[in-house]
């Protein structure tokens, strides 16, 4: 069981991260510090890497690479690789002796971006969790009630302006338990 929710942690990464964000992030945090000779043999590297998982992709063999999906560890080179040869050609346009990923505007910002969006789906996640746990605290029941308690419970509920159902919900709302056990509702006019 450890291993299947290791790959649904993974498949949760997937989905919340592109090939490109992935690659964007790897070659970023690799890339700082590298001088422009380094940032070439990465790009040369990235190239090999692409082609190598493109073929194993149409062959259709599998990779030992973590257990990757091949689709998405084929997508993750070839993005790498147009990463690298960015970044290569952004030293050397710029003149920089080694790559400063705060000095990168276009990586700063992609980060920033990436990051806002596994803020917004973490935000999203702890949401979805806080209203599962009070679904769970939630009761449902169905309820039979006799003629003469039904027919009250529906002329209150007519008068009201509620459903049946609305109106045995505020009084279970307002339920007391004694001390020695007994229940009571103190009196309330049912409201929207």
């Amino acid at each position: 069981t450890h291993g299947r929710a290791g790959a649904r942690q993974q498949e949760k990464g997937k989905r919340m991260w592109s090939a490109q964000d992935v690659a964007r992030d790897q070659v970023r945090r690799q890339a700082n510090g590298l001088d422009l000779a380094a940032v070439a043999e990465k790009v040369a590297e990235a190239a090999v890497r692409e082609r190598e998982t493109a073929e194993q992709l149409r062959r259709g063999g599998s990779f030992s690479e973590f257990q990757t999906d091949p689709e998405r560890l084929a997508a993750i080179w070839a993005a790498k690789h147009v990463e690298w040869r960015r970044v290569r050609g952004l030293m050397a346009q710029a003149g920089w002796g080694a790559y400063e990923p705060e000095r990168d505007t276009e990586g700063s910002t992609w980060a920033q971006e990436r990051e806002e969006r596994r803020e917004g789906a973490l935000a999203a996640r702890a949401a979805f969790e806080a209203r599962r746990r009070e679904a769970a605290d939630e009761l449902r029941a169905e309820l039979w009630l006799s003629a003469t308690p039904g027919r009250l419970i529906r002329a209150v509920a007519d008068r009201a302006g509620l459903g049946p159902a609305q109106v045995l919900a505020q009084l279970a709302e307002r339920v007391v338990v004694g001390e020695d056990g007994t229940v009571s509702v103190p009196p309330f006019t049912p409201s929207r």
